[in-house]
């Protein structure tokens, strides 16, 4: 699992005056890695959960889907839009990813209290609802991300 201080130094390294591709790759494989150790929490409940990578995945959770979405709205759909000003399915589809920023935002608060919980070995987490949970956040990343490397970097000039 990518730890805490790798997601803090790709935090810290991220472009400010440019669009950087490479960043963003490096961020979405961040991402990934981090729905594969909460995959590997949901698998693991209700009896052979890993406190630490519960307490480590709660800490990481929202810096990373944060910066990445700052990073996102800052920088690269602004770039994508000045290179498709007239593009209405362009528009459509950074209005879309903008919601879905919110929606994942929000879920990302609502997990790292579970994670957190679980982490501490709080016995009161219904398991079958974190397990719910964790899937629906990590399956709905992977389809983001998936839509942003499919559509949004290959019209910003990267293939996937």
């Amino acid at each position: 699992m990518t730890d805490y201080t790798g997601i803090a130094r790709l935090l810290s390294d991220r472009p400010t005056d440019a669009v950087s591709l490479d960043w963003l790759k490096k961020a979405h494989d961040a991402q990934l890695t981090l729905c594969t150790a909460l995959e590997e929490i949901a698998d693991s409940l209700p009896t052979n959960i890993n406190r630490q990578k519960c307490i480590y995945a709660a800490k990481s959770l929202i810096p990373l889907i944060n910066g990445i979405h700052r990073y996102e709205e800052e920088a690269l759909f602004p770039m994508l839009e000045t290179r498709g000003p007239d593009d209405r399915e362009l528009a459509d589809s950074i209005a879309r990813l903008k919601f879905e920023h919110v929606e994942d935002e929000c879920f990302a608060e609502e997990l790292t209290d579970t994670l957190n919980r679980l982490g501490s070995g709080d016995g009161t987490v219904n398991a079958e609802a974190a397990g719910y949970m964790l899937r629906g956040f990590f399956e709905s990343i992977r389809r983001h991300i998936a839509f942003e490397q499919q559509f949004m970097l290959r019209g910003a000039g990267h293939a996937s």
